[in-house]
């Protein structure tokens, strides 16, 4: 969901060239496959494009491709620094910690709440896109 939205939201700003945007996972589960249904669902309701994408897992050469890397919570950004071998140029994050907000976002995965999760990464890809807008200047 979080990948389509600030696609989405890059593109709506006339940036899209200045942005490489991609999802990996921190497990396993998933690899593979295409975006929930209920992600789908929610993002169509609310007139936001799917990413065509596949799952895939977070490798240690990601570390060096990406500027920054999001985690939604706690356990994403230790599976993240575990993966990454540490953060030694800061570029992992939480992301609703760019709203000044010091909580993990709930996987719909298992709550079932897509539009809790639509409303959280709204805040915080907005305070994440802010952020980066204001290194371009």
């Amino acid at each position: 969901m979080a990948q389509s939205m600030f696609q989405d939201m890059v593109n709506r700003r006339g940036l899209k060239g200045e942005f490489f945007i991609d999802s990996a996972a921190t497990s396993t589960e998933e690899i593979g496959n295409g975006p929930h249904y209920g992600t789908v669902s929610k993002l169509r309701e609310v007139g936001i494009p799917v990413v065509a994408h596949r799952a895939r897992q977070m490798t240690r050469s990601d570390y060096d491709k990406f500027d920054y890397l999001i985690g939604m919570d706690t356990y994403n950004i230790r599976n993240m620094e575990r993966i990454a071998g540490g953060d030694p140029d800061g570029k992992i994050f939480q992301l609703l910690k760019f709203a000044g907000i010091d909580r993990s976002i709930a996987d719909p995965w298992y709550t079932d709440n897509f539009d809790e999760t639509y409303d959280d990464l709204l805040i915080g890809l907005g305070a994440f896109l802010k952020h980066v807008e204001l290194k371009m200047i």
